[in-house]
């Protein structure tokens, strides 16, 4: 485990700045942008749409997801019968995906513009710290008036020790900065492909943004 790494990390996400978490070559072996979500102002939600080109997601623990009330997306489709065959599949890597549900804030309009991801990111930011601060009735009661599904945000959740993709190792890399695990993503894209890691280490030398591996922030090979 390379100290430094997880210190320069958790630096970098404190500061509202990028971090490149790279998760293994076992598994995805792909690279995600990851911002703090109370930093999800429109240009990080630009930076994630124009730099790292997957889809903007938004990270919680399962713990908090489980308290809201919030589904796993493959036990909810399971729940109607034609579709049960589709969500007993397992994705290549191995994993459940951290997949639960799709949301929008109420005040936004189409819900897919940066601005509008942005606010649906900031607001459901303002969920988890209520849940975090002990003040469940009102995170349900925010929660369940200022959301609707589905909607363009995915929140995703993570699924406990064994499982670690990015959901968990962005999650954990937010607990070690010291911060509500409240996390803004983006898997990184290149053409036809995710982005290679010999681009990404590039990106990250040239941008100055820390690039940190799985191992590096759970501190063992995963």
């Amino acid at each position: 485990m390379r100290e430094h790494a997880l210190e320069e990390a958790a630096r970098s996400l404190r500061r509202g700045l990028p971090v490149l978490i790279f998760d293994d070559e076992r598994r995805e072996s792909e690279v995600d942008m990851v911002f703090h979500a109370s930093f999800a102002t429109i240009d990080t939600i630009y930076t994630l749409r124009t730099v790292a080109g997957g889809l903007i997601c938004f990270a919680t623990e399962g713990r908090i997801a489980s308290e809201l009330g919030i589904p796993w997306g493959d036990e909810l489709i399971a729940r109607i019968e034609a579709l049960r065959p589709l969500a007993a599949k397992i994705p290549r890597y191995g994993d459940r995906t951290a997949f639960t549900i799709w949301v929008n804030h109420v005040s936004v309009k189409t819900g897919i513009s940066d601005g509008d991801r942005s606010k649906t990111v900031l607001e459901l930011d303002k969920v988890v710290n209520l849940v975090v601060e002990g003040r469940l009735e009102r995170a349900l009661e925010k929660f369940r008036s200022e959301f609707q599904a589905p909607g363009h945000v995915p929140i995703l959740a993570t699924r406990g020790p064994k499982r670690r993709g990015h959901t968990e190792l962005s999650i954990a890399l937010a607990r070690a900065a010291g911060m509500a695990p409240s996390i803004v993503l983006a898997e990184m894209l290149d053409k036809g492909r995710s982005l290679p890691l010999d681009k990404a280490v590039k990106m990250a030398e040239e941008k100055g943004w820390p690039l940190i591996r799985g191992s590096d922030i759970l501190g063992r090979s995963l």
